[in-house]
């Protein structure tokens, strides 16, 4: 945060959950999971040791756990734009803007 204000345009929450990933990024098309650190309906960030770099597209899917949802598990696909890449050890923490989504049929 370069002066200090939030940049974040949609309230975040805090929740680890499973994600598969399919890409294109310095490693040619890659499908990798991950799992998420906080996600909103505008983006996430989540940890990966998938080879991302700024404005690579990417596809997602989230499974939001029926302890979530209070029912059945629900799958969320995603198409987004990463938006910054932050390296930790082997694998890496990815911010994402999501650009569209649709809930998967059961």
């Amino acid at each position: 945060m370069e002066n200090g204000t939030e940049r974040r345009e949609a309230r975040r929450f805090t929740m680890s959950l499973p994600l598969s990933l399919r890409c294109s990024g310095l490693g040619g098309t890659q499908e990798k999971t991950g799992k998420t650190r906080d996600v909103s309906f505008r983006g996430l960030y989540f940890w990966s040791d998938a080879l991302l770099e700024t404005g690579s597209e990417i596809e997602f899917t989230l499974t939001l756990p029926k302890e979530v949802t209070r029912s059945a598990d629900v799958h969320i696909r995603c198409h987004g734009r990463v938006v910054r890449v932050e390296p930790r050890d082997s694998e890496r923490g990815i911010a994402a803007r999501i650009e569209n989504y649709e809930f998967l049929p059961a």
